[in-house]
C-alpha cells in the first residue's frame, strides 16, 4: 500500500464525511426526472410484465398485525402470494411463511438485469428473484407444501426453495450469511472456467442478502476474498431497515452497507429499492463492471423498508409503530404502488386491469395452493437418501429400524400421504 507520509495527524472523523447518495430514475411523484438514465430496452410493456411479478407477490387478504386484523391494499404476485400465504399459516396450512412486502422492486429489478447463466445464492426473501428467473406459482406452492415435485424432497422448512437446475438459483439456507462466500467461491469458479474457455458466456455470481447479515463474519470473509481474488460477484444488500426486531440504528454506527465495501477495496452503490427503473439499471450497470477487465467484485445497497412482519412468528407492532409502517405504504415509497402509478402515467395500465390482474393471480394462487395439497408427500426412502452415494451400514440400520416401528404402530404415522407410503422406506 502506498499511503502520502504526512508531517501533522490527520485523523479521519466518520461525522465529517459526506453520506453516500442514493440512486434514483422515478422521483416522488413517479416522474422520470431524466429519460436519458432508462435503457432503450426498458419499455412499459417491459415494466408492465415485471409489475405482475411483483403483484404476485403481494398481500390481497388480510394479514395479522398483532392482534388486530388490518386489510392491506393489494399490490401483485410476490405480493399477492405472500398475503394467501401468510393466511394460509394462519390457518394451519403451512407451517411457516416469510413475506417481502415492500422489497418488489428490489427483488424483480434486479433479477430482470441479470443473465439466465448467472449463479444466485440468496437469503430467505426473494421469492422475487425466483419468480423473474422463471419459477411458477406451482413451484413455489409443491416447496411450501412439502409435496414430492419439491425438488428439496420436502426435507426443509417452508419457503427454503430450490431451483439450481430449474432458475439457476442454490438452495435457500436458513443459517444467515452462509451463502455470501458461496457467491465469492462461485464467482471465482466462473473466472476459472472463463480463462479455460474463452467462448463461453460470461456470468457472473450474485448473492443476495440482508443488512441484518452484512454484520456476520461471512460477509467480511466474502468480501475480502472476492476484492483480493477479483471475483465476478455482485453482492446485493437489500437495506430494509430491520433485522427482525433489531433497527438499522441499531445495528451499525458508519454510513450503511455500502461504506463497508469502500474499507475492502470493492465499488459500490446504493439505490432506491423502492424505484423499480432505478434498482434494474443499478444491476445492470453493475454486472457490466463485474464482468469487465477479467473481473472485479461490486456492491449494490438497495434501500427498502420492511412492511410486513419479519415472519408468521413476529409481530412487528411489538417494537415499530402502525404510523411508521403507513408511511412506507404510501404512494410515495410503496414500491407496487409506484410502479403503478408510472405504468398508467404511460398508458399501459388501468385502474381497472389492476383490479383484474390482482383477482386473476389470486385465484391462480389459491388454485395451485389446493392442487399442491394434494398431491402425495416424497418418499419415506428420502429421509436417508442423498447423504452418501450408497447407504451406510448404519443408516441402513436405522432406516430398517423406523421401518419396524412404523409398521408396529401404523396409526401413529401418516404412511399414506407419502408416495408409496411405507413401502417406499
Amino acid at each position: 500500500m502506498q499511503s502520502p507520509l504526512a508531517p501533522k495527524m490527520q485523523w479521519i472523523e466518520p461525522s465529517t464525511m459526506p453520506l453516500i447518495p442514493t440512486f434514483r430514475i422515478m422521483n416522488e411523484e413517479c416522474v422520470v426526472e431524466d429519460e436519458s438514465m432508462v435503457s432503450p430496452e426498458v419499455t412499459p410493456e417491459k415494466v408492465l410484465g415485471w409489475y405482475k411479478n411483483m403483484l404476485t407477490g403481494e398481500s390481497v387478504g388480510e394479514l395479522y398485525l398483532g392482534s388486530a386484523r388490518t386489510a392491506l391494499t393489494s399490490l401483485r404476485l410476490v405480493h399477492i402470494m405472500d398475503g394467501i400465504m401468510f393466511e394460509a399459516q394462519r390457518h394451519g396450512r403451512v407451517s411457516f411463511y416469510m413475506v417481502s412486502h415492500g422489497e418488489e422492486a428490489v427483488m424483480v429489478g434486479s433479477a430482470a438485469a441479470l443473465a439466465p447463466e448467472d449463479v444466485i445464492t440468496t437469503q430467505y426473501r426473494e421469492h422475487g428473484v425466483f419468480l423473474q428467473r422463471g419459477f411458477e406459482v406451482k413451484d413455489f406452492m409443491s416447496q411450501l407444501t412439502a409435496n414430492k415435485n419439491d425438488p428439496g424432497k420436502g426435507r426443509n422448512m417452508p419457503v427454503h426453495y430450490s431451483g439450481k437446475s430449474k432458475v439457476n438459483i442454490h438452495a435457500v439456507a436458513s443459517t444467515l450469511g452462509t451463502q455470501i462466500p458461496h457467491a465469492t467461491g462461485a464467482a471465482y469458479a466462473l473466472k476459472m472456467l472463463a480463462l479455460e474457455d474463452a467462448g463461453k458466456a460470461p456470468a457472473v455470481a450474485v448473492a443476495y442478502f440482508g443488512e441484518g447479515a452484512a454484520s456476520e463474519g461471512d460477509f467480511h470473509g466474502a468480501l475480502n476474498v472476492a476484492a483480493t481474488r477479483d471475483c465476478p460477484v455482485i453482492f446485493m444488500c437489500r437495506n430494509n431497515g430491520f433485522a427482525i426486531s433489531t433497527p438499522a440504528s441499531q445495528q451499525y454506527r458508519g454510513d450503511g452497507i455500502a461504506s463497508r465495501a469502500i474499507g475492502y477495496g470493492i465499488e459500490a452503490l446504493r439505490v432506491d429499492g423502492t424505484d423499480v427503473l432505478a434498482v434494474y439499471e443499478a444491476t445492470k450497470e453493475a454486472r457490466r463492471r463485474a464482468l469487465e477487465d477479467g473481473g472485479r467484485p461490486i456492491l449494490l445497497e438497495l434501500m427498502s423498508y420492511r412492511i410486513s412482519h419479519h415472519s408468521t412468528s413476529d409481530d412487528s407492532s411489538a417494537y415499530r409503530s402502525g404510523k411508521e409502517v403507513d408511511v412506507w405504504k404510501s404512494t410515495r415509497h410503496n414500491p407496487i404502488a409506484r410502479t403503478s402509478r408510472w405504468l398508467q402515467s404511460k398508458g399501459v395500465w388501468t385502474e381497472e386491469q389492476d383490479r383484474q390482474a390482482r383477482a386473476e393471480i389470486r385465484k391462480t394462487i389459491i388454485t395451485e395452493l389446493t392442487e399442491a395439497e394434494k398431491v402425495k408427500k416424497p418418499v419415506l426412502r428420502g429421509v436417508f437418501s442423498d447423504v452418501y452415494a450408497e447407504l451406510t451400514e448404519e443408516a441402513e440400520a436405522q432406516r430398517e429400524e423406523l421401518k419396524r416401528i412404523m409398521l408396529k404402530y401404523p396409526e401413529e404415522y401418516d404412511c399414506d400421504q407419502h408416495e408409496g407410503g411405507i413401502s417406499g422406506l
